[in-house]
């Protein structure tokens, strides 16, 4: 089982902090090996809301389809995968700090297959990877409307 916790600030507007990691066809924007995120359900982003997202991770080709279990407009937003070669939670939420955002984010995954063969190695290259993604994040935001 892998959990990764993300706290980072972001010297940008929560609502504009939120607005942006909660639509997810952004994903591919800052999320290193994300190919694409389209969502499958219409708008508005609520719970139910559903997304399938392709990724590239340690060679192989990760097709997932992803659904909203929890929703705070504006705060918060939950997904889990329920279909995927590599099953994940997230949990995403921001909060007024010190005139920007800060950003938490609390990511489990479970292998199976091909990544329970690789897991020692790819639980630190996981982790690796989800914060240089957050670091990216915080990068793009502060970069815009400069």
């Amino acid at each position: 089982m892998l959990k990764v916790e993300i706290d980072i600030h972001v010297e940008r507007p929560p609502e504009e902090v939120f607005e942006f990691i909660s639509n997810f066809e952004n994903n591919p924007i800052w999320q290193k090996g994300m190919q694409e995120c389209t969502f499958t359900s219409e708008p508005p982003l609520q719970v139910g809301s559903t997304y399938q997202q392709v990724a590239q991770f340690l060679g192989r080709r990760i097709e997932s389809d992803f659904e909203v279990i929890e929703y705070e407009p504006g705060r918060m937003v939950k997904a889990t995968t329920v279909e995927s070669s590599f099953p994940i939670t997230f949990q995403r939420w921001v909060e007024p700090q010190n005139g920007g955002t800060r950003v938490q984010a609390i990511i489990t995954g479970d292998s199976s297959g091909f990544f329970r063969i690789a897991e020692p190695v790819m639980g630190w290259m996981t982790r690796r990877s989800i914060n240089a993604d957050y670091a990216r994040l915080k990068e793009i935001l502060e970069e815009r409307n400069t």
